[in-house]
């Protein structure tokens, strides 16, 4: 499906810069922008299109707004406007849907979505998704240990959990669904979330363009068998400002060895040899178990979703068509959802299978849970 991702505040604009770095010349990416407050933080980016960086809100002096969600708001009311028209280059009238990618706990991002998000519905018929960002427990309390602190006992961003449970609030009410991101999740021991950052933005940037980028296909590739459109995707994660989670899981393959190393003419095909039932039945299997069962956006609570996406590709030699109809019904027992939609994606000449699986209508994660908890 066709894509214009939106990175707000210095959070979503890293990210979307990731994004393009990874993906920037894939056909999904139908627009992509990031807009701040901060010069700095826009002028640091490495890989979006200097004229794809807009700055806003002179009020901010050409900083951030050190968390103050109101000022924020205030600021995306005022320009919600402005940035819409920012985007016109890029013909947002063309896209499938939005996607506006913000750090939760700050203050630009979260402060200008929801006004850009209405601004949007406004504007075009296209679902808007969020991807939000949660901050990580060892961003607001003090990391310990056996022997007592081992940070400063004051909190780095104490603002950052009341900042995302407001802005999951406000969102909830404008946005088609969000799709949170919990940094905690994906933090190794010890780790911190700026040393993490270009692994977690990374991360985010894959499971994006593996949804997002499933059904779109490269000129000469293979068509798919099972064609994912945006229409799917809205189905699964409905319009109601529902969380949902992705998980993702890759097997590595070996490309298809040609049927006859002569190629074209008189000494053979240079159609691949069929991959082994059994090994394309295996990786299928490996790869679906791997995004159902491994570390997602965000943990799902015994796995349970009301609606679930599965989207499998690779190579299409190793789309075994009888081992995705055997993972689709795995899913259904796995989440108990009683609506199942799929589709593949060939790769031609890749090297792994993967499979993404979207849970929607899916229990409050207790990260999540505890982010509400710090208005309450």
């Amino acid at each position: 499906m066709r894509v214009h991702v939106i990175g707000l505040g210095g959070a979503g604009g890293r990210i979307v810069d990731r994004l393009v770095a990874d993906h920037g010349d894939e056909p999904f990416l139908q627009g992509v922008h990031a807009f701040d407050t901060d010069a700095d933080a826009l002028a640091a980016l490495d890989d979006l299109d200097d004229e794809r960086r807009y700055r806003f809100g002179d009020a901010a002096g050409g900083d951030g707004l050190d968390g103050d969600l109101h000022a924020g708001r205030r600021l995306g009311k005022a320009h919600a406007g402005e940035l819409s028209r920012a985007m016109d280059d890029q013909r947002p009238s063309m896209a499938e849907a939005f996607l506006l990618v913000v750090g939760l706990g700050g203050a630009v991002g979260s402060g200008v979505a929801p006004a850009l998000a209405d601004e949007l519905a406004r504007l075009y018929d296209a679902p808007t998704y969020v991807l939000g960002v949660c901050p990580a427990r060892e961003e607001v309390e003090p990391r310990v240990d056996g022997n007592g602190p081992r940070a400063a006992p004051t909190p780095r961003r104490p603002l950052a959990e009341r900042n995302a449970a407001r802005t999951l609030d406000a969102l909830a009410e404008r946005v088609d669904a969000v799709f949170p991101f919990d940094n905690g999740l994906w933090l190794r021991r010890d780790e911190t979330v700026p040393g993490a950052a270009r692994r977690l933005n990374a991360t985010i940037a894959s499971r994006v363009a593996a949804l997002f980028g499933a059904g779109e296909r490269v000129d000469g590739a293979s068509t798919p068998q099972q064609v994912l459109d945006a229409s799917d995707v809205a189905r699964v994660v409905g319009a109601d400002g529902e969380l949902a989670a992705i998980g993702y899981g890759t097997q590595a393959v070996d490309p298809p060895e040609p049927a006859s190393r002569f190629g074209l003419g008189l000494f053979g095909s240079s159609e691949p040899a069929p991959v082994d039932t059994s090994a394309a039945v295996s990786a299928i299997e490996t790869a679906i178990r791997k995004a159902a069962r491994g570390k997602g956006t965000v943990e799902v609570l015994e796995g349970r979703a009301d609606r679930t996406l599965l989207v499998v590709g690779g190579p299409p030699e190793w789309l075994n068509r009888e081992a995705i109809a055997e993972g689709r019904r795995w899913i259904a027992e796995e989440t108990g959802s009683d609506a199942i939609l799929s589709g593949d994606a060939p790769v031609p000449g890749g090297d792994e299978v993967f499979a993404v699986v979207v849970r929607s209508g899916i229990d409050e994660p207790d990260r999540i849970a505890a982010i509400r908890s710090s208005i309450e």
